[in-house]
């Protein structure tokens, strides 16, 4: 099992170059070729900015993505129409910028899925020789799909939810056994989903759409446990937040519901938490990860340029290791710093300097 004290969730802010390169190639003004080699130099210069804050785990930053579930549908036929908007709904919430409220496309699925392509194998076989670093590829977990399933519009290529949601874990499982045989020694999933369930209201309406909270859990993590599958010598992370867009989130509250539900259960062997501010409660929970589990501390802000100093991250990590042994915790970004393209309203030079006093801090507390 990987060891590693210092992580990265997976993206990083997309430089001007990409965002620009992107929409000339929509516009049709850029060439296939020309975009590629600006991808190119954009997951060059990620992999450069964490090697230099001194990570243990890096990732490509996911340069290549909308968002850091869109690889999904831009690979596998069936989904119908979508666009970033499909990743962004929702009401987010944020004290210092205000709420933002992003309505929901008329998603569907409408055809059986087939993957035209690799999720994310150019990712990894590009970043894999560009790196001496643990390189960590991230997938979606399966349910996070659920808001693509319309009852009328998809039930003639799939009768029922679970029938969709099995097809997709189905397809992630193969994505998954690809990424192995290319070498990932590190894989994540993103399960953002599942902390809406600390929040009263959300289970409320799971409950109200005919499936109950703990329903819903069951069968998200029997899914998840498919997709992670049995890969000797290859580490799972598990990443739980409770919503990283533009700088807001979605709900407040602690794992304490969660975490005897799901932390023993889910077979990742890094357990990746957001703790980066008072609306995600306290350690406790923590004591419910098994015990061959490392539980990565999100302490670090990706919401907010306000630099966190190694003397504060310390004293969490103590607080903390009054739960779990120092031995089996690490020390991550709450999240990614642009969940999507839109990314979070912070500048690189913060996003380097938080890299950096995670390593720092790593370096003080595991030396």
């Amino acid at each position: 099992m990987l060891e590693a004290r210092t992580d990265v969730v997976g993206s990083l802010l997309r430089p001007t170059e990409l965002l620009e390169a992107q929409e000339r190639l929509a516009a049709g003004e850029l060439s296939r070729a020309e975009f590629k080699r600006v991808e190119d130099r954009a997951v060059d210069e990620a992999l450069q900015l964490q090697e230099e804050a001194g990570l243990d785990v890096v990732t490509d930053g996911e340069m290549r993505r909308l968002s850091f579930q869109s690889q999904l549908p831009a690979a596998v036929e069936g989904f119908g129409a979508w666009d970033l908007d499909a990743f962004l709904w929702g009401d987010w919430h944020s004290e210092e910028l205000g709420d933002l409220s992003v309505e929901r496309p008329p998603l569907a699925v409408v055809g059986t899925l087939r993957r035209r392509r690799s999720l994310s194998g150019e990712e990894f076989a590009y970043a894999r020789g560009r790196t001496d670093r643990v390189l960590k590829v991230t997938l979606p977990s399966p349910s996070l799909f659920a808001n693509f399933y319309d009852p009328e519009r998809s039930r003639e290529a799939y009768p029922a939810l679970e029938d969709f949601l099995g097809a997709v874990a189905e397809i992630l499982r193969e994505e998954v056994e690809e990424l192995v045989d290319l070498g990932a020694t590190y894989i994540q999933l993103d399960a953002p989903h599942y902390p809406l369930l600390v929040d009263p209201r959300y289970r409320d309406f799971y409950e109200s759409r005919g499936w109950p909270a703990e329903r819903w859990l069951d069968l998200g993590l029997e899914l998840d446990n498919v997709v992670i599958g049995d890969h000797p010598g290859v580490t799972f992370g598990f990443h739980l937040c409770r919503g990283n867009q533009a700088s807001r989130w979605l709900v407040e509250g602690g794992y304490d519901w969660l975490a005897g539900r799901l932390f023993r259960r889910v077979k990742a062997q890094r357990l990746l938490l957001e703790y980066d501010d008072a609306r995600s409660g306290g350690f406790e929970p923590l004591a419910e990860a098994p015990e061959d589990a490392i539980c990565v501390l999100g302490l670090v802000t990706t919401k907010t340029p306000r630099r966190e100093s190694v003397d504060e991250l310390v004293g969490r990590i103590r607080e903390a290791a009054r739960f779990v042994p120092l031995e089996r915790l690490a020390l991550s970004p709450q999240c990614g710093f642009a969940t999507s393209i839109v990314g979070n309203a912070l500048s690189v030079e913060d996003e380097r300097a938080k890299l950096a006093t995670i390593a720092e801090t790593a370096a003080v507390v595991w030396a």
